[in-house]
């Protein structure tokens, strides 16, 4: 077996491409548009970072992101409500707890 070289910009701008039609799609028959919640707790850059270019990307595929960031020193019982509230909420369609949880 070969190597075979992947050109991991034209991939993942077709997967783009692929994920923004899927989710005019959704709006066009459902009425639906998927929403992303994000939670981070403290000031770790590299999650920062890497949370800014998820919200990015679901953006530019036509998802909706919400942002909720809490300070390191947060109580868990806060963070647990605040989960507990978006998985009642049927707006949202995916979660994401970043880590570390400081």
């Amino acid at each position: 077996m070969s190597a075979r070289v992947i050109d991991g910009k034209k991939l993942s701008e077709s997967l783009r491409g692929e994920y923004r039609q899927r989710v005019a799609e959704l709006q066009r028959a459902r009425g639906i548009t998927p929403a992303l919640a994000v939670l981070l707790i403290g000031e770790d850059p590299p999650s920062e970072v890497y949370v800014r270019n998820k919200i990015r990307a679901a953006e530019h595929v036509g998802l909706i992101s919400r942002m909720y960031r809490y300070p390191a020193d947060v109580l868990p019982e806060e963070v647990l409500a605040t989960i507990d509230q978006l998985n009642a909420d049927a707006s949202v369609h995916g979660i994401l707890v970043q880590l570390p949880l400081s």
